[in-house]
C-alpha cells in the first residue's frame, strides 16, 4: 500500500466505534469513496473486561475476534486501494491479533506489512506501581497515546493494531504521521484528537443516538464518518456520499460533548482545549473544526482497572392494576424474611410503568426489581430466586415474575488508576520485528480546571411556559467509570443566555432527583453553547457492576430533556403549542419556580 501525498488534507475513516458495531462498516467505508486510513475502535471499559474473560479461557485470545472477521472480507481490496488500516482491536493481546493478521494475509495470498503497540498491559506490576484494589484486578491497562501508532505507520505499516489506546488516538496518529508532526506541535495534536473524538465513536457523528433525529431525513441506516484533517490539526467532519444520516453542527456538538469532563480534555499526547472549539456548517454533510488549541499533558497515564467482584441475580415482580405500593410491601416483606442468608447488596426497585385505565394489561403493570449481590455465588444462586418463586401463590393478586428462578451471574467493578507516564513501556513493534520504545511526551503540565468564563447577559423576563427541556436543547449522555457525564447544548444565542443562567448543578439535581445526594460539577462549554455536567458515583462502581437499570448511562440525557421546567415562550418554536403531556401530574417539577 501506498503512502498517502502530505500536500494534501488526509482522509481518515472510521468503521467502528464498538466491539459488536455493524460488521459490514468495512466494506462500505472502503467502497464508498477515497480514504488513507481506516480505522476501528473496539475498545471500551466493559469490552476490556469481556476480553479479560476471554484470555483466562485460552491465553491466546484476548482480542476482538470480529476484526479479522472485517479482515478476511475487505483485505484484499484494501490493498487494492492503498488504503491503511489502525485499529485498536488488539485488547490485551495487540501481539497475538498481529500474528494471527499475517497468518490470515498469508491465506489470502496478499503481502501486507503488519506492526502492533504494546506496553498498556501493567496486570503482571499491578502492585509494584499502586494499582492493587479489592477485589484484586483481573485487568490493569494504561491509556496510551498516538505516537506508537505513528512509529509503526512511518516504518512503512500497512496494518497497525494496539490495545489499550485513547480512542482519539486510532485518528490522531495517522494524522501526525502523515503530517510529520512533532511531539510538541500540541495545538495541531490537540485537532487532531477533537476529530478522532467526534469519530471514533462511528454513527454517533452522523446522527445516531442524536437528541433531534427526527430532523434527519434519512437515519435507518447511518453512514460511518471520516474526518479530513489539515496539516495545522484543523478538520472537516463528513461522510461518504449517498450514505444515511447527517453531519451538522448539532451531530458534531453532540459527539464532543460525549465522555468528557470540562473545557480541558487530557490525553497521553495533549491536553486538547474543548472550550476552544469552533464549528461552521461547511455545506451539506461538511463541518469545520476550527479553533483547537492544545497543552502539554498531565505526567500521568489514567489506567482501566477491571476486576470479578462476585455474583448478582435479580428477581422482576410484576405488579398490575390497584395498590401497586402496597403489593411491592407485601412481596418485599416477604422476600426479606424468607432468605436464609441475607446478601452483601440488596436492592429494591419500583419502576411506575404502569398507567390508570390502561388498555392493555401491559399498560397496566409496573415492575418491582429485587437486585442482590455477594461474593459466595451460594447466597445469591438457587437460594435467592427459589424463594421468589416459593411466593407464587402466596403473595399480592397476579403474582407475576418475568424470569424462572436461576443462578448468580459473576459481575465486575471499575476502578480508575494513575501511573507515572514513565512507568509505562510504550513500545511499538514495528513490521520487521524491531522494537522501538516510544518516551512519554515532554514537557506536561498537571491538569487544572478551567477558569468558569464570563456569561453572557440573562435573558430579559418574560412569559414562560412550562415544557421539556428538549424543546430547546440537546443533550447527550456516557459512563465515565463509576461517574456519568450530561452534555447539554443549544442552537441560538438567546436559547444560551437562558440554559447557561437556568441549568445549574441545583437545577440538575431537581430535575434528575437520582443526582440529590452526589457530587455534581457543572463545566461551561460557551463556543458549542453547551454546559457538561459530572454526575460522580451514579453508576456504582462501573458498567459491569449494574448498579443501575442504564448501566452506561446512555439515557441519561434524554431524560433530562423530557423532565419540565418553565421555558420562555420566545425560546420555543411554536409558542401556541400544545404538549399532551403538560396536564399530567406526574410531569410535575414542584421544586422548579417559575420566574415570573
Amino acid at each position: 500500500m501506498s503512502a498517502p501525498t502530505a500536500g494534501r488534507a488526509v482522509r481518515i475513516g472510521n468503521c467502528s466505534g464498538f466491539y459488536g458495531d455493524r460488521l459490514a462498516a468495512m466494506r462500505e467505508m472502503l467502497e464508498g469513496g477515497e480514504l488513507d486510513y481506516l480505522t476501528g475502535d473496539y475498545l471500551a471499559e466493559l469490552t476490556m473486561l469481556i476480553l479479560g474473560r476471554d484470555r483466562m479461557k485460552d491465553p491466546a485470545l484476548g482480542y476482538a475476534k470480529t476484526f479479522l472477521r472485517q479482515l478476511e472480507d475487505c483485505l484484499g481490496l484494501a490493498v487494492d486501494k492503498g488504503v491503511r488500516i489502525v485499529a485498536n482491536a488488539g485488547g490485551l493481546n495487540p501481539a497475538g491479533l498481529a500474528t494471527a493478521v499475517r497468518e490470515l494475509a498469508g491465506r489470502l495470498g496478499l503481502d501486507v506489512t503488519v506492526a502492533y503497540v504494546e506496553g498498556d498491559d501493567l496486570i503482571a506490576r499491578a502492585a509494584e506501581l499502586g494499582l492493587a484494589a479489592d477485589p484484586p484486578p483481573l485487568t490493569a491497562n494504561a491509556y496510551l497515546g498516538a505516537w506508537g501508532i505513528a512509529e509503526c505507520l512511518t516504518a512503512g505499516a500497512d496494518i497497525v493494531v494496539t490495545g489499550r489506546v485513547t480512542d482519539a488516538s486510532v485518528i490522531a496518529g495517522p494524522a501526525a504521521a502523515h503530517f510529520g508532526w512533532a511531539r510538541d506541535d500540541f495545538d495541531a495534536m490537540a485537532g487532531a484528537v477533537a476529530a478522532g473524538h467526534v469519530i471514533e465513536c462511528g454513527t454517533q457523528a452522523t446522527g445516531g443516538n442524536y437528541a433531534f433525529f427526527t430532523e434527519i431525513a434519512d437515519l435507518d441506516r447511518p453512514g460511518f464518518p471520516i474526518a479530513e484533517i489539515d496539516a495545522d490539526g484543523s478538520s472537516t467532519i463528513t461522510k461518504h456520499p449517498g450514505t444515511g444520516g447527517a453531519v451538522t453542527v448539532g451531530t458534531v456538538t453532540a459527539q464532543l460533548l460525549y465522555e468528557v469532563t470540562g473545557g480541558r480534555y487530557a490525553g497521553p499526547d495533549v491536553t486538547t482545549r474543548l472550550d476552544s472549539v469552533r464549528l461552521t456548517q461547511d455545506g451539506p454533510d461538511r463541518v469545520r473544526i476550527t479553533g483547537v488549541r492544545g497543552e502539554a499533558p498531565p505526567p500521568t497515564l489514567k489506567v482501566s482497572l477491571n476486576a470479578l467482584a462476585g455474583f448478582r441475580n435479580e428477581a422482576v415482580f410484576v405488579l398490575t392494576g390497584l395498590d401497586i405500593e402496597a403489593k411491592a410491601a407485601l412481596v418485599r416483606r416477604q422476600m426479606e424474611a424468607s432468605l436464609p442468608a441475607r446478601p452483601a447488596e440488596l436492592e429494591w426497585t419500583l419502576a411506575r410503568t404502569d398507567h390508570p385505565d390502561a388498555d392493555t394489561e401491559e399498560a397496566a403493570s409496573a415492575l418491582l426489581r429485587c437486585t442482590v449481590r455477594d461474593r459466595d455465588p451460594q447466597v445469591v444462586g438457587r437460594a435467592f430466586s427459589a424463594v421468589a418463586v416459593e411466593y407464587a401463590l402466596a403473595s399480592y393478586p397476579g403474582f407475576s415474575l418475568t424470569a424462572p428462578p436461576g443462578n448468580g451471574q459473576p459481575y465486575a467493578v471499575f476502578t480508575p488508576g494513575y501511573v507515572d507516564a514513565a512507568e509505562v513501556p510504550h513500545t511499538a513493534v514495528l513490521p520487521d520485528g524491531s522494537r522501538v520504545p516510544i518516551p512519554p511526551v515532554t514537557p506536561t503540565r498537571p491538569l487544572e480546571p478551567v477558569a468558569e468564563p464570563e456569561l453572557p447577559a440573562p435573558l430579559p423576563a418574560g412569559p414562560t411556559r412550562h415544557a421539556p427541556l428538549g424543546l430547546v436543547a440537546g443533550a447527550r449522555s456516557g459512563d465515565k467509570g463509576g461517574d456519568a457525564n450530561v452534555g447539554v447544548w443549544v442552537r441560538t444565542d438567546d436559547q444560551w443566555r437562558w440554559l447557561v443562567h437556568t441549568l445549574t448543578v441545583d437545577a440538575l439535581k431537581t430535575l434528575l432527583p437520582e443526582s440529590k445526594n452526589l457530587v455534581v460539577t457543572r463545566h461551561v462549554l460557551p463556543n458549542l453553547r453547551a454546559v457538561n455536567f459530572v454526575i460522580e458515583g451514579i453508576l456504582g462502581r462501573g458498567v459491569a457492576s449494574q448498579a443501575r437499570f442504564d448501566p452506561q448511562a446512555k439515557g441519561l440525557g434524554e431524560w433530562l430533556r423530557s423532565r419540565y421546567l418553565y421555558i420562555p415562550e420566545t425560546l420555543l418554536e411554536d409558542p401556541e403549542m400544545e404538549d399532551p403531556e403538560m396536564e399530567n401530574p406526574e410531569m410535575e417539577n414542584p421544586e422548579m419556580e417559575n420566574p415570573e
